[in-house]
C-alpha cells in the first residue's frame, strides 16, 4: 500500500475504529477535547473558512432539554448513557473571522455578503470539519457516536439560540461500553465509488 501513514494509525482511526453505541461511565475531559480540537483545526476548508462551531452538553438540564424534547426514540438511550454529546454546528456568520483568517485575500468576506452564500458555504465546509473532529475523537482513543436524526429547528432555537448557528450531526463521545458495536456493515469498493475522465 502506499500509504505513509503507520498501519497501526490506519486501523486506529479507519480500519478498527467502530461508530460506539454504548459507553463506560468514564469521563471525557475538557483537555482531551482541547487536544482534538488543536489537531483537527489544521484539517484544510475552503478559504480558511473554519465554519464548524462546537457545543459541549455538558449540563444534566441541557441534555434532558435534548434527549426529551429534540431527539428521536431510538438516539435518546445512546446521548442519556453517553460521557459527552457534542452538537456540531455551521456558523452562518463565519464570514466575520476571514479578514483574520484569509489574511493573503482581503476581499474574501464581501464574497459572503448574501446570506444564502454563506448559509451554503458553511454548511459544506462545517461538515468537512465534523469529519476531521470525528477522526480526531479516534485519534484520542477515543470512540464516536455520530448522528443525524434529530429535530433541527428546534436544536437551533432552544440550544444554538444567536440564531446564527445551524445543527448538522450530534455527536456522543467516549470510551466504548458493553457491547458497543453493531456487526460491521459492508462498504462499496474502489470501482463501485471511483470513476475517471
Amino acid at each position: 500500500m502506499s500509504l505513509a501513514l503507520d498501519p497501526a494509525a490506519q486501523d486506529l482511526l479507519f480500519r478498527e475504529a467502530r461508530t460506539a453505541n454504548t459507553f463506560t461511565d468514564e469521563p471525557v475531559t475538557d483537555d482531551q477535547i482541547e487536544a482534538i480540537y488543536d489537531l483537527v483545526k489544521y484539517g484544510p476548508t475552503s478559504m480558511n473558512q473554519q465554519p464548524l462551531r462546537i457545543v459541549l452538553v455538558r449540563s444534566a438540564e441541557a441534555r434532558e432539554r435534548l434527549v426529551e424534547h429534540h431527539l428521536s426514540e431510538g438516539n435518546r438511550k445512546k446521548v442519556t448513557a453517553s460521557p459527552l454529546v457534542a452538537i456540531l454546528a455551521a456558523d452562518n456568520e463565519f464570514h466575520e473571522e476571514l479578514p483574520t483568517q484569509c489574511q493573503h485575500f482581503p476581499q474574501a468576506k464581501g464574497l459572503f455578503a448574501q446570506r444564502a452564500v454563506r448559509e451554503r458555504s458553511a454548511k459544506l465546509n462545517a461538515l468537512l470539519q465534523s469529519g476531521y473532529f470525528i477522526i480526531g475523537i479516534r485519534a484520542a482513543g477515543l470512540a464516536a457516536g455520530p448522528m443525524t436524526d434529530f429535530d433541527a429547528e428546534g436544536i437551533d432555537k432552544e440550544l444554538l439560540s444567536d440564531g446564527e448557528h445551524s445543527v448538522l450531526a450530534i455527536v456522543n463521545i467516549g470510551r466504548p461500553g458493553e457491547n458497543p458495536w453493531f456487526t460491521r456493515s459492508p462498504r462499496l469498493t474502489y470501482g463501485q465509488v471511483v470513476t475517471t475522465v
